[in-house]
């Protein structure tokens, strides 16, 4: 069953690892991802954009491929399925759609604005069990058509946010989703120190966790980083998986182009992926 993420994160929080959400965006990921997830019992968060959302026919057809495939796989971890970046009404189409989960990216509005709208949706979510993360700050780079400037965010405006009743907080830290460049200038880990100093007991969100050093990796899951995100690694594993598949003429050899077989490299790939990002993140034997 679907779980809200509020448990596992406040249980990585006081036990300083963190809990990897990482996005689907098909049946083959969900599939790779709550097998790897199972076989290291671990716990795990599915994200889900709204770009994914449509992709995939709708939220409805998501949570329910993904609940059918917790009980037919006999996933026994807790899994949290999660709206990312979702907008207001993103929010609460999700809710209804039976997610277990959901971030409202309210960063680019005015603090005021964010303020009041992460209150109303903190309100009705807590209502039914359902966990709640927020931003400040801006996540730089662009994911599934939601650009952020990068902008850091104000520990003061975190404590606000945080003083909601929030279930989690993603702050902007020089973090950003995609590639990161070669002159990227690191996390700010003064800024991170100054929000949790702030926010206390909360769990924070890391945001863009593909191509950050292990080592910045481990020291923000002790600066009060409970959760990581993780996408774009995912996607160029699978993508070189199935590169390699099909350059080496495979799919033309027997019955290779059956999808089942085209995708499965990509499958694996993804699961080595996921594994090591559970390793890495300390959530390995945590369920």
């Amino acid at each position: 069953m679907l779980v809200s993420a509020k448990k596992m994160l406040n249980d990585a929080k006081a036990g300083k690892y963190a809990v990897g959400q990482f996005n689907i965006n098909n049946l083959e990921w969900t599939k790779a991802i709550l097998l790897t997830a199972e076989e290291l019992r671990s716990p795990v968060i599915l994200g889900v954009s709204e770009g994914a959302g449509k992709y995939m026919c709708g939220f409805k057809t998501v949570t329910d491929m993904t609940k059918a495939m917790i009980d037919y796989l006999g996933v026994t971890v807790p899994v949290a399925l999660h709206l990312d970046h979702g907008t207001y009404d993103g929010c609460y189409a999700a809710m209804k759609a039976g997610f277990s989960s959901v971030m409202f990216d309210g960063s680019h509005y005015a603090i005021d604005e964010n303020i009041q709208k992460t209150k109303q949706i903190i309100a009705d979510a807590s209502a039914q069990g359902i966990s709640v993360e927020a931003e400040v700050g801006a996540i730089g780079g662009e994911e599934d058509g939601v650009i952020g400037g990068g902008e850091v965010a104000d520990p003061a405006e975190c404590k606000m946010i945080a003083d909601l009743g929030v279930t989690m907080l993603a702050a902007g830290i020089g973090n950003i989703h995609g590639k990161y460049p070669e002159n990227w200038a690191g996390l700010r880990f003064d800024v991170l120190d100054a929000i949790q100093q702030k926010t206390g007991a909360m769990p924070l969100v890391l945001h863009g966790g593909t191509g950050i050093p292990a080592d910045m990796i481990r020291k923000a899951i002790s600066l009060g980083v409970s959760k990581i995100n993780v996408n774009t690694e995912c996607q160029l594993s699978f993508a070189a998986a199935t590169r390699t598949y099909i350059e080496a003429g495979r799919d033309l050899q027997g019955k290779g182009f059956d999808p089942r077989k085209l995708l499965a490299p990509g499958v694996e790939a993804i699961k080595a992926t996921v594994k090591e990002k559970m390793e890495l993140f300390g959530s390995v034997n945590k369920a």
